[in-house]
């Protein structure tokens, strides 16, 4: 079992940066991939940016450049630093954790960029 809190959410104007975290408990060990999701009002949620356990990374087209996947092992938080924020970005964001048999999320924290 893998519990996923997120903060970090809020409010930010065009161009601006936001960093979400989030902090991961349980069977920590059993975690394959870490990411973000993200999602819109009537869109589907869709992959930000995940982070595997090799250290491999995988970013949105939308998102490259500006969002950075980290972690911080000792922690056991990973977090998305968010630059150069535009109004399309807008959504509830999600971490996400994946082992070999399970899926889990966060609650989510809402991202709003707008002036």
């Amino acid at each position: 079992q893998v519990r996923l809190v997120e903060s970090g959410g809020g409010l930010v104007q065009p161009g601006g940066s936001l960093r979400l975290s989030c902090a991961a408990s349980g069977s920590i060990i059993s975690i394959s991939t870490m990411g973000w999701y993200r999602q819109a009002p009537g869109k589907q949620r869709e992959l930000v940016a995940a982070l595997s356990s090799g250290g491999n990374t995988n970013y949105a087209d939308s998102v490259k450049g500006r969002f950075t996947i980290t972690r911080d092992n000792a922690r056991n938080i990973w977090y998305l630093q968010m630059n150069s924020l535009k109004p399309e970005d807008a959504a509830v964001y999600y971490c996400n954790a994946k082992t070999l048999a399970f899926n889990y999320w966060g609650q989510g924290t809402q991202v709003t960029v707008s002036s």
